[in-house]
């Protein structure tokens, strides 16, 4: 005699499935703007500068000009640059080449850089150099000559600079730099970079800086 089996344990394993299903995201697009894993590599090989891409494959170089000298190198997530005596260069996976910023007359290369998954900044010594690793281009936003540098901070999506006239927000997602003046008598206080903002604290107001639409958001703080 044939016996049918009972349906209900399968019910379990349906509900699974089709909760997977709901519940799965593709790999390109899920933590787009979640902290990366390293996806471009600089080597330095003789007289080449080598960047190595291991998101979408191949290799990019750029030929050291005679006597120049590698002073550093950085990379993080999709953005990698190289610091020389002579220039500074920039380049994120995707990238055709390398983007380059020679120095100015009197301008010697930045001690450091600070950078993201996504975005890079360097502070020279009249201007702000930003990298965007979405569009691989270079930015920069003039310094003038009595504006003095408070802060600055980075994220993995976003950069902020901060002088005592104005503050600088950088995005991964939009090209340039985006300023907010700062008012008369107004106080810098905290400067803080997340994934995709930054935020800025002041004696009068808290400042967001919204990197995916590159938007500033304010906020009156209370008088005491």
């Amino acid at each position: 005699m044939r016996t049918n089996l009972p349906l209900f344990p399968a019910a379990p394993c349906a509900v699974f499935f089709v909760l997977a299903i709901a519940t799965w995201v593709p790999p390109a697009c899920a933590g787009e703007n979640s902290p990366l894993s390293p996806l471009l590599e600089v080597q330095i090989v003789g007289r080449e500068v080598l960047a190595i891409d291991s998101e979408n494959g191949g290799q990019r170089s750029e030929r050291l000009e005679r006597g120049e000298a590698v002073l550093y190198t950085r990379s993080q997530g999709r953005v990698g640059l190289v610091v020389t005596d002579r220039r500074m260069l920039a380049i994120s996976s995707g990238s055709g080449s390398f983007q380059v910023a020679r120095y100015r007359k009197g301008e010697g290369p930045p001690s450091d850089v600070q950078i993201g998954d996504r975005v890079a900044l360097a502070m020279m010594q009249s201007r702000a150099v930003g990298f965007d690793g979405s569009s691989h281009n270079l930015v920069e936003s003039t310094i003038g000559p009595r504006e003095i540098v408070l802060d600055t901070a980075v994220g993995p999506n976003v950069a902020m600079v901060v002088t005592d006239r104005r503050a600088l927000g950088l995005s991964a997602d939009r090209g340039g730099f985006f300023d907010v003046r700062l008012r008369v008598g107004e106080q810098f206080q905290s400067l803080s970079a997340y994934a995709n903002h930054a935020t800025l604290q002041t004696s009068q107001r808290l400042l967001i800086f919204r990197g995916p639409d590159a938007t500033w958001e304010e906020r009156r703080l209370p008088i005491n």
